[in-house]
């Protein structure tokens, strides 16, 4: 029996579709995030420079990073809460600055990253800003970020995701235009809207134990992501439901499918 990540099919497939001027429909495109940037590419590695460049050449909609924030006040781009099991919150950047990507980069600063994605201006730079087990070091890490995105003058090309509730309501308070979406999963659609979060970007395993989300999220006016999506089959089936974004370590495949994005970088 073929697998259903959500079983209210046409229920989501109807609120997916866009009237043409003629009133004939018009498929929902899904855009592609790479997760972590296109990583897999020759001469890549996660969260580097080459991986948002790879990214871009390709044509997706974005690239998804991580950005922890060091005792100094740093901004680093890393997945792990640790470095070659050194906590990044409770050590300064330069207890950093020896450690090389598998692609032999340096751990890039956020600062590097953000001009580097600066070359692609129709490129989305979606900042994950990482949690940490003090509010405090979450308030300070939004602070660091968004500041410097200000200074880099790229408010209108930075998207931010978190799976703290916290962060997102701080960089919502700081900037209520900011295009903000939750990671985590247990906050209802309508709850988000109302806290000034514009999607929610959830993990796939999330979106078939809740065949509602879609529904829910597209009355409440919210956008949907579901991450991490390398499976075809799986591209495929949500691509069909009208899901407004998928995150993949597979992005070249992903493009294929959903025949690529508007916007692409040139």
């Amino acid at each position: 029996m073929k697998r259903s990540i959500i079983p209210v099919v046409m229920l989501v497939a109807a609120v997916m579709l866009v009237a043409c001027g003629d009133g004939s429909p018009a498929v929902h495109q899904t855009k592609v995030i790479a997760h972590r940037g296109y990583w897999k590419a020759e001469g890549s590695a996660q969260n580097s420079l080459a991986s948002l460049r790879k990214a871009a050449e390709i044509g997706c909609y974005g690239t998804e990073f991580d950005v922890h924030l060091t005792s100094d006040g740093v901004a680093l781009i890393n997945h792990d809460d640790d470095i070659d099991g050194v906590a990044i919150w409770k050590n300064s950047y330069e207890t950093f600055t020896d450690h090389r990507l598998a692609n032999g980069e340096t751990i890039p600063t956020l600062r590097s990253y953000l001009e580097e994605g600066a070359k692609y201006p129709d490129f989305k730079l979606v900042i994950e800003i990482k949690s940490a087990p003090d509010p405090a070091h979450e308030t300070r890490s939004v602070a660091v970020v968004m500041d410097t995105v200000e200074e880099l003058g790229l408010r209108e090309q930075v998207e931010y995701i978190a799976f703290s509730y916290h962060i997102c309501k701080e960089i919502v308070a700081r900037d209520p235009s900011a295009t903000v979406v939750y990671l985590n999963g247990d906050t209802t659609p309508e709850e988000l809207r109302a806290d000034g979060i514009a999607g929610l970007d959830y993990n796939i395993k999330i979106a078939r134990n809740n065949p509602a989300l879609f529904g829910d999220a597209r009355a409440a006016g919210i956008t949907t992501n579901i991450w991490t999506v390398n499976d075809e089959a799986d591209m495929r089936e949500l691509i069909s439901y009208g899901v407004d974004f998928l995150t993949t370590d597979q992005p070249e495949l992903a493009l294929e499918l959903t025949g690529g994005n508007a916007g692409q970088a040139e």
